[in-house]
């Protein structure tokens, strides 16, 4: 004898409070534990070897001062004339270092012109004093 009646076979709701509860606690772990990056540094690969691999001649080096301006061959040049006077000898591959307050806009922006020109550049890092290599 049965006094309660079974009740009916019924889908049960996906509940989605706790759903949402799971992935917001997921969200502020990953965001407090990840490691952010500083916005200051510009990762690049730092391949500077004092050849070329294809013609064994070394490579020259320009070196981007603090005023925009790039010195080269012992000569200062603009950065519109660079391009040029690079193709004009035939260069298409060149080590870029930075004098210490040249400002990481002026850098970008001597890798984005010598891009244009198809010129390669590796960037050479000089390490601070002190530091290890």
């Amino acid at each position: 004898m049965q006094l309660v009646e079974p009740r009916p076979n019924r889908p049960m709701p996906i509940r989605i409070t706790p759903l949402i509860d799971v992935v917001f606690i997921l969200l502020v772990f990953f965001m407090l534990t990840s490691r952010l990056l500083p916005v200051d540094h510009l990762e690049l690969a730092n391949q500077t070897a004092n050849t070329s691999p294809s013609t064994g001649d070394p490579i020259p080096e320009i070196r981007v001062l603090s005023d925009g301006a790039v010195e080269w061959d012992g000569n200062t040049l603009s950065l519109s004339d660079l391009g040029g006077s690079l193709r004009s000898q035939n260069i298409t591959e060149v080590n870029v270092s930075t004098a210490s307050e040249t400002a990481l806009s002026d850098f970008t922006q001597t890798l984005s012109t010598l891009r244009s020109k198809d010129i390669t550049a590796h960037w050479k890092r000089e390490n601070a004093p002190g530091s290890q290599p």
